[in-house]
């Protein structure tokens, strides 16, 4: 039998050996991948390495450790009955090609459901399948096609991240050549004797080719990869004009030693390279540090309620902690609609978890007193009581939040500005670069060289593209520290083009914690009001909080059944009796007149008893936020409640604020809708749970809130309700912050218009245009950074920021 081995993986075929589009395969693995790759136009993976799919010797066998369950629990971030889910960090990645290919695994392995990357981090996040695939199976697969991911338990137990250190690796070679390089152009730059030059001008200009053959191929690599795979997938990235300069230095020089011609551009292409290198390295730096800087995961609003049980009486307590303050052992209550922020175990209640923040599948499961809990699932059914297992990571809950699930149909219509811009970009320098070198080839040859890689290098776009993030980073870092917590730095954009505010009113404008209320009706017994007080235990509605807060206290007990309808009221049953809390035909009144006030009304066994009146207490500053809105937004109140207060809001907003009440959840969608197609773009303030489709549906949509463990990922920003007279200062920052990013795009463009001028003009050298690209891209962050720091004074100034 003639030996064969396979195109993909380059092991021996064997006695099964696949054709397919003339090569041959191992198995229909390895095919798929082949078929996979030349459909969507990616062969050139097959061009960078000989069988790049092949598992190492030292890797076959390297992560059997992964089939050992408690190693695995350890790395594994969720996992049910079904479904797993794990984030890897994959050192590789590095351009669009790479993303594409980690973000549909699903076409190479259909165990794997769902894989998203987080390019800065260098992470993927991978939910697959147990039943189908191990995690063994999913590390390999990502091995096979040369994304290796890099494991530590140690870094998972302590946090700590893996630093890639090849560019450190690369930065040393370039240098150590760039130096020796240097050392050795001595001679010609200071014109030593003929005899000198004659007897060892060939040695030194082939030890000059020789340092320079490892800065080439092995430190400006990245950029030729990068360059070649966004050719190949019709991307023009900024790679492309600093691998054409590198190339043409490195080929031109090498031309000139070989038929004797000079010696060769040498010592700038090393010091090219090196001061490339150079400048993305303090570029990285710099973003690491702003990056930490602007983390808001450890802002997270979150909070929980946090049972204590008293030293006396056998009496327990409720307190409200912040998520990060959760330990293991600590015993929280689940509400209704509330998200379980840890890992732990259900001690009581009756368990309806709704997983699809975690996995995107919205089939609930039921779980039982001692099953698991996983951080991320949605209680579905009344008040649960869990015990956690650990600590809280507020990364892992951000991830919820910011996962693609909930994004893909807003973002899709959104462009952001750099994009805008920078498109057209590489393609101008290219032309500018072409016709420059075409114009010297007339006028002089010997310069022709020197301005093409001039051209192609001072004008890399890298200030450009670093504005933007580095702006709306560091304005998001701002605005965390400030209590305000977005998704991510696309809202700044997207808030800083609104022109229409919508607000809800109960729990939005109003304030939950400083609310009149009064019973009017007919007496409720104890046990009627200890059903009571234990229906709305199990509740987040704002009214329901409110009520829940000034009842009497009562023992606690879990509920046989409980339902809340949105927007309509909630029902709960205990024994043989039922209680029903909301609106007055929800309750079956029949016979209610008309109520100036927001009212909740009581029935137990299908019996009216009576209603519970708020009289609103609204939040500080609302007139003043009103007032200094209504001056460049259209602005509308959105109620679910009656009119009772609208001749007060009347005289308390400005004129032309809209009023509309009895708004059901839909109406106040289609209100939206109705506003957008007449080309306005909408932000919607509400509280996050009746508004969730109005917050989906919106530009931008804010939940205020009370410091509740309320997640919605239909909100693209959470405010603490503590910050809500500051509404103004935060869009009108955003504003600022977008004009910044226009005026630091101007400056990139005034040092590309000056540093194109000497470089047409011949007048510049390669080695200088090195040293000035970096320059002027950490010029332009420090300048987008100072002055986002320094537009943000209002809210820097604020009590909470010290």
């Amino acid at each position: 039998m003639i030996e064969s081995t396979c195109f993909h993986c380059g092991n021996d075929c064997g006695k099964t050996i696949i054709n397919f589009d003339q090569k041959t395969f191992c198995c229909n693995g390895c095919k798929t991948v082949y078929d996979i790759f030349s459909t969507h136009d990616l062969s050139c993976y097959y061009d960078l390495q000989s069988a790049p799919g092949a598992i190492p010797e030292e890797i076959k066998g390297k992560y059997d450790y992964l089939d050992t369950d408690t190693i695995a629990e350890k790395l594994i971030e969720f996992n049910n009955d079904s479904t797993q889910i794990i984030t890897l960090n994959i050192p590789h990645i590095h351009c669009s090609s790479c993303i594409w290919i980690l973000e549909n695994l699903h076409k190479l392995q259909p165990g794997i459901t769902f894989s998203q990357v987080n390019f800065p981090k260098k992470n993927v996040r991978i939910t697959f399948h147990k039943e189908q695939l191990s995690l063994k199976e999913v590390v390999l697969l990502l091995s096979s096609i040369g994304y290796e991911p890099y494991i530590s338990l140690d870094d998972y137990t302590s946090g700590k991240k893996h630093i890639d250190r090849s560019l450190l690796y690369k930065l040393g070679i370039a240098g150590f050549a760039f130096g020796n390089v240097m050392f050795l152009s001595f001679p010609e730059y200071f014109e030593i004797s003929e005899y000198w030059l004659e007897q060892y001008k060939y040695v030194f200009r082939w030890l000059m080719f020789s340092f320079s053959l490892p800065v080439v191929f092995y430190a400006a690599q990245d950029y030729f990869v990068s360059a070649y795979k966004g050719l190949r997938s019709k991307i023009l990235n900024i790679d492309v004009p600093i691998a054409l300069g590198i190339m043409v230095l490195f080929l031109r020089s090498t031309t000139e030693i070989v038929f004797d011609l000079g010696t060769g551009f040498f010592d700038s292409l090393t010091g090219l390279v090196f001061f490339l290198l150079l400048g993305k390295f303090f570029q990285q730096k710099t973003y690491s540090f702003l990056s930490f800087e602007r983390d808001y995961k450890s802002y997270f609003p979150i909070a929980v309620t946090r049972v204590i049980k008293a030293k006396q009486k056998n009496e327990r307590k409720e307190e409200s902690v912040q998520v990060y303050d959760i330990k293991q052992g600590d015993r929280l209550l689940i509400r209704n609609e509330e998200l379980i922020p840890v890992d732990s175990i259900l001690i009581e209640g009756n368990a309806q978890i709704d997983y699809s923040f975690v996995t995107g599948e919205s089939e609930s499961v039921t779980k039982l007193s001692g099953d698991k809990l996983f951080a991320g699932g949605k209680q579905l059914s009344g008040a649960i009581e869990i015990e956690a297992l650990k600590s809280v990571e507020q990364s892992y809950l951000t991830q919820l939040w910011s996962n693609d699930i909930f994004t893909k149909d807003k973002s899709a219509s959104f462009v952001n500005l750099t994009d805008t811009i920078s498109k057209y970009f590489t393609m101008v320098i290219l032309c500018i670069a072409v016709l420059a070198t075409i114009f010297w080839l007339y006028i002089d040859a010997s310069k022709a060289i020197n301005v093409l890689t001039a051209v192609l290098i001072i004008a890399c776009p890298c200030a450009l593209a670093l504005a933007r993030p580095f702006a709306l980073g560091n304005v998001l870092r701002i605005f965390g520290k400030s209590k305000f917590y977005l998704k991510n730095a696309d809202v700044i954009e997207q808030l800083a083009k609104t022109d229409t505010i919508i607000f809800d009113k109960t729990g939005t404008i109003t304030t939950n914690k400083k609310n009149k209320i009064e019973y009017q009706g007919l007496q409720l017994t104890s046990e009627e009001e200890s059903l009571l007080k234990n229906t709305l235990r199990a509740s987040n509605h704002p009214l329901s909080r409110s009520l829940y807060a000034i009842l009497a206290e009562h023992n606690i007990y879990p509920l046989d059944e409980y339902q809340e309808f949105t927007g309509k009221g909630i029902e709960g049953k205990s024994e043989q009796n039922t209680i029903k809390i909301g609106s007055s035909r929800f309750v079956g009144n029949q016979n209610e007149s008309e109520v100036l006030n927001t009212a909740v009304h009581i029935s137990t066994n299908d019996q009216y008893k009576g209603k519970y009146v708020f009289y609103n207490q609204y939040r500080n500053g609302i007139k003043k936020v009103f007032h200094v809105l209504s001056k460049t937004y259209n602005l509308s109140i959105l109620s679910g409640d009656n009119e009772g207060e609208k001749k007060y809001l009347k005289q308390l907003l400005p004129k032309k604020t809209k009023l509309l009440f009895n708004q059901k959840p839909d109406d106040k969608l289609n209100y939206i809708k109705s506003l957008q197609q007449h080309q306005q773009k909408v932000v919607m303030i509400g509280d996050g749970l009746n508004d969730a489709g109005a917050l989906a549906q919106s530009d931008v949509g804010i939940a205020v809130s009370e410091n509740v463990n309320v997640f919605s990922p239909a909100c693209d920003a959470i405010l603490d309700a503590s910050k809500f007279d500051q509404i103004s200062t935060y869009i009108s920052t955003s504003k600022r912050a977008l004009k910044i990013i226009k005026s630091s795009f101007v400056l990139s463009f005034l040092y590309n218009i000056v540093g194109l001028y000497f470089a047409v003009t011949g007048q510049l050298s390669p080695l200088v245009a090195a040293i000035l690209m970096p320059l002027s891209s950490i010029s332009v962050v420090l300048y987008v950074t100072l002055l986002t720091n320094i537009y943000s004074r209002k809210l820097k100034n604020d009590e909470y920021i010290k």
